[in-house]
């Protein structure tokens, strides 16, 4: 099968594209650039740089992929955008290269990046993940796999967004979010736990696991403990992996390299009437 490319489309000799590959009008490819198996690329999309996307990908007409990144610093060192397979890239978005000269921007596989959303240089998101539209991921943010960020919403340099977290829409991230909770607001707040976005994981599925993880949540929120002390305890082990993931995050935030945790709801209520 010869490649699916339209007549108007501009593809540098160089590129390689797998013979699946369909090109659609006007869309202009670079030199550098690979593609995968079964991806289909909209009209008037650019991909440039050393960029490279895996199979079964749909990219909507006007995204731009592999651009120099947008930070003044850069100098037009290689740097690379990667992304994997299955992902849905919609109309307008922006997937800038590294900065650094080595460095890469990362998007992995099953995610859906709504219309107008930007993901800046050296990012990196995992997989599953949902960002609607016109949200702006800033330099260097690293979000987990499973999380959920609604529309417009703002993240600055170097958050680190945790797993099966839910952003509200319009919120302003300023610092690290912890896994499995529900945040907005501006200044954001953490809210309680992403019940619905566990149910839906299959996380629930362990009355025990569920339970210590909600143990875990209240420990740090709803204790009355100050926070040093609940991380603290629960440093001293997790009783399962969604408690240790969720103990390691709160520990790594609290390092000097990091923006700090985005504050939350800390007040006492008695353990058997509260589930959040």
């Amino acid at each position: 099968m010869t490649t699916l490319i339209h007549p108007t489309a501009a593809i540098h000799a160089g590129a390689k594209l797998h013979p699946t590959v369909k090109v659609g009008p006007y869309a202009v490819i670079g030199a550098q650039v690979t593609i995968g198996p079964d991806t289909d690329i909209g009209a008037h999309v650019v991909i440039d740089g050393q960029t490279t996307i895996g199979a079964q990908n749909r990219i909507f007409p006007g995204a731009c992929i592999g651009l120099e990144s947008q930070d003044l610093k850069y100098d037009g060192s290689m740097s690379r955008v990667e992304i994997g397979d299955h992902n849905l890239i919609r109309e307008y978005v922006t997937i800038n290269r590294a900065t650094d000269a080595g460095g890469v921007t990362l998007v992995g596989s099953h995610n859906l990046l709504m219309a107008y959303s930007h993901v800046a240089h050296n990012c990196v998101v995992e997989d599953n993940v949902i960002i609607a539209n016109s949200v702006a991921l800033a330099g260097h943010v690293y979000v987990e796999s499973g999380a959920r960020i609604s529309g417009m919403v703002g993240v600055h340099q170097f958050v680190h967004i945790g797993r099966l977290v839910m952003i509200g829409g319009l919120s302003r991230i300023d610092r690290d979010v912890p896994p499995f909770t529900l945040v907005n607001g501006n200044p954001a707040e953490v809210r309680g736990l992403n019940q619905i976005g566990l149910q839906r994981a299959g996380l629930t599925t362990d009355p025990q696991v569920y339970r210590e993880l909600k143990q875990a949540y209240r420990l740090v929120y709803r204790s009355g403990e100050s926070f040093s002390d609940a991380v603290a305890k629960l440093a001293q082990g997790g009783s399962n992996d969604l408690v240790n993931h969720f103990s390691d995050f709160l520990r790594a935030a609290q390092q000097p390299d990091r923006r700090g945790l985005t504050p939350g709801r800390r007040r006492v209520v008695r353990p058997s009437t509260d589930d959040d």
